[in-house]
């Protein structure tokens, strides 16, 4: 890793720089699979998953017989879990339903929201490296609660046609059946145009790598709605003396080991720490299975030293994290100045992986400093807000002038006539 020591303001955006992606020649790849899988459905998705999966595929439907064996095959003490995260995940997200109230701004002028489900959902896991069952309840718990009428879910098969059988037993347990065997820029286009086999969706949901989310963006032009531009996952932690070195490297290399493309930045206030936390790294790096992949996610990420607690706030706001952890012990403080962040983890036990797995927050977050402007997925992320209004004709004596005039000043004349036959009764 890079380590900067106490950088001016001036440095933030240097610092904050995600690494270098070939935007042309990736989006050239993924316009071209696009296209294909538009013009030829089925038949190219198949292509495809032979060319990038290796998998030979004669029917891309999971079936209920594949749900069933894979229940059987995923250990007791895995279930028990995934049933414990599926529980806290819906209590967190049952509690963000939207009560709507009626408004009178007028006499006579009432307006009120509803918040009505989407009603094609499609969600994307990813496989590869690390099949993600976790994301399964972290999709499809909220589009369930939503009320969401067609669930899709598509990820990637292994060689041998066959779908992870902890995504299958998650999948089951958040009462999802709709399941495909499509992986990578295939899957998000087939749900994005729908094929012989898949349904059009009308929004997607799942993080992926820069393929899968730069097919998310470009399908998003013009055919789909998509949760957000959500790419390779980032970790920002700030440490001070009152932290633990052995946490905060853990949680630096649990991102490091996502893949090559994650990205590491320690922020402290610390030399005392940033010494104890590059020394934990190395050596808890050697006893990771997936260590070499760490080691190179390592290269592309930053230790920095600065000043003050403020000036941490500053380049973690630059920044902008998906993951932000505040592992110390003024970290109520430090909270109320966070501005942009996926999610925060607060104090020493907080850890990144309680939030990816079972503490009930959402684990979908935006990357690549998208968090300034994007939230994580969320209940009202598979809603739409549908406004309403009626007006009585002493709404119509309240608000018709006002209405007239304006209409009138921007050379509107059939908006105000609609008002005007109102007010004069005819």
């Amino acid at each position: 890793m890079k380590i900067i020591r106490y950088p001016n303001a001036s440095d933030y955006a240097e610092i904050c720089r995600r690494p270098d992606i070939d935007l042309a020649s990736l989006n050239e790849t993924v316009s071209s699979i696009l296209e294909d899988i538009k013009n030829r459905g089925d038949e190219a998705v198949k292509e495809y998953e032979q060319k990038f999966d290796n998998a030979t595929l004669s029917n891309l439907l999971v079936t209920q017989e594949e749900i069933v064996d894979a229940l059987k095959n995923v250990s007791p003490d895995l279930l028990d879990a995934i049933r414990l995260a599926h529980s806290n995940i819906t209590k967190f997200h049952e509690s963000q339903k939207f009560e709507g109230q009626i408004v009178e701004t007028s006499p006579g002028v009432r307006c009120w929201q509803k918040s009505i489900a989407i009603e094609k959902v499609g969600l994307y896991i990813p496989g590869g490296t690390a099949p993600l069952f976790s994301t399964v309840l972290m999709l499809a718990i909220p589009a369930k609660i939503a009320g969401c009428r067609e669930i899709v879910l598509s990820t990637p098969p292994s060689k041998e046609g066959k779908v992870n059988a902890a995504i299958l037993a998650a999948a089951s347990i958040a009462g999802i059946s709709r399941i495909y065997k499509i992986g990578g820029v295939q899957a998000i286009g087939a749900m994005a145009y729908g094929t012989e086999s898949v349904p059009k969706v009308h929004k997607i949901f799942g993080p992926g790598n820069r393929f899968v989310m730069a097919a998310k963006q470009a399908v998003s032009l013009s055919d789909v709605a998509i949760d957000m531009p959500a790419g390779p996952s980032e970790v920002c932690a700030l440490a001070d003396d009152t932290s633990d070195p052995v946490f905060v490297a853990a949680d630096l290399l649990s991102q490091a080991e996502h893949g090559t493309d994650s990205q590491v930045l320690l922020i402290t206030t610390s030399e005392m720490m940033l010494n104890k936390v590059s020394t934990e790294v190395e050596r808890q790096v050697e006893q990771l299975p997936r260590k070499d992949m760490a080691r190179k996610t390592l290269e592309n990420s930053t230790f920095v030293l600065v000043n003050s607690q403020d000036e941490a706030m500053a380049l973690s706001n630059a920044y902008a994290p998906e993951h932000l952890i505040i592992a110390s012990d003024d970290y109520e403080k430090l909270a109320d100045k966070v501005i942009n962040a996926g999610s925060v983890f607060l104090g020493n036990y907080a850890c990144e992986s309680a939030g990816d797995y079972a503490s009930g927050t959402n684990h979908t977050l935006p990357t690549h400093g998208w968090a300034t402007s994007y939230s994580g997925v969320n209940l009202d992320s598979y809603m739409r807000k549908v406004t309403f209004q009626h007006l009585t004709r002493q709404g119509i004596a309240s608000i018709g002038k006002s209405v007239e005039i304006m209409a009138e000043a921007e050379s509107l004349n059939a908006h105000k006539n609609a008002m005007t036959v109102r007010i004069i009764g005819k």
